[in-house]
């Protein structure tokens, strides 16, 4: 049964798949329906949602539409989490490669680097990161990317120490297979669902730890986002409780889409869930 096939097999793959399909078309194509800056003062302020058809979901505190802001900032939160998670897939990939298939000389100190970065609170590490390199999308991706390794590499480590004893990878090193190619072709391959299952989640997680630095007040104060909205509302919450609630249900369906698209991939990929 193709890959394909055990996918759209799984309801939760295709719901989170179309909602985060959906999430995306509104970030690529937001330039369309809010040509303008979002950070402009369109209306008079505090116009709740539904009370005008030109504004929709109203606006804040300063007249700025709240639905381009959504749109708009549905960019950064995305960029945010794709770039930030291959950044983090990245390096865990290659400590828990080097980890897992190298000797004790190099697989022990690098065992203690993942050890002490897993023994810091990955959320305050960001923040430290982002305040000595000064708040900005790169910065945070950075952040995130640098504080969220240490798993992949737990995993990619564990399956490579499982495989590298293997009949199949013995063959390769009877034929005179060189060590990167050994890894870079049969090992990697091997461990690639695991990897395409972990990255949809962590996908989300970063999406969430930028919006709460942004919320912190601690994103680019050049673009718009999602966690920059819930933090401009906050001293508003009882008299205008939409200025945060609306970014929130933004950010919790994108996270919701993304955690469904990794059980479709799960049960895809996981031999032990396919149907017999």
């Amino acid at each position: 049964m193709s890959f394909l096939r055990l996918y759209l097999a799984s309801g939760a793959g295709v719901t989170g798949l179309a909602i985060t399909l959906m999430v995306g078309a509104i970030a690529v194509f937001a330039d369309v329906p809010f040509p303008g800056n979002p950070w402009d003062m369109v209306a008079r302020p505090l116009i709740w949602p539904l009370q005008a058809a030109a504004y929709p979901l109203g606006t804040d505190q300063l007249g700025r539409d709240i639905a381009a802001g959504l749109a708009h900032g549905a960019r950064v939160s995305l960029i945010v989490g794709l770039v930030a998670t291959a950044v983090s897939v990245g390096i865990g990939t290659l400590v828990g490669a080097l980890s897992g298939w190298c000797g004790p000389l190099i697989a022990d100190p690098l065992g203690r680097l993942s050890d002490m970065f897993q023994t810091m609170p990955f959320f305050i590490f960001a923040l430290v990161i982002v305040l000595v390199m000064d708040p900005s999308i790169w910065s945070t991706i950075i952040a995130i990317g640098v504080v969220t390794w240490p798993p992949v590499a737990r995993l990619v480590r564990g399956e490579f120490l499982s495989l590298r004893n293997r009949e199949f990878v013995q063959a390769c090193q009877g034929m005179g297979m060189s060590d990167t190619r050994i890894i870079l072709t049969q090992l990697l391959p091997n461990c690639s669902a695991s990897l395409i299952v972990t990255s949809s989640v962590k996908v989300a997680t970063a999406i969430l730890t930028e919006s709460a630095l942004a919320f912190l007040g601690l994103g680019d104060p050049n673009v718009i986002s999602w966690g920059s909205m819930i933090g401009g509302g906050r001293s508003m919450l009882r008299t205008a409780w939409y200025l945060t609630a609306l970014p929130g249900v933004a950010i919790l369906i994108t996270v919701i889409g993304l955690n469904l698209i990794g059980d479709g991939l799960n049960q895809a990929l996981n031999p032990r869930l396919r149907p017999r």
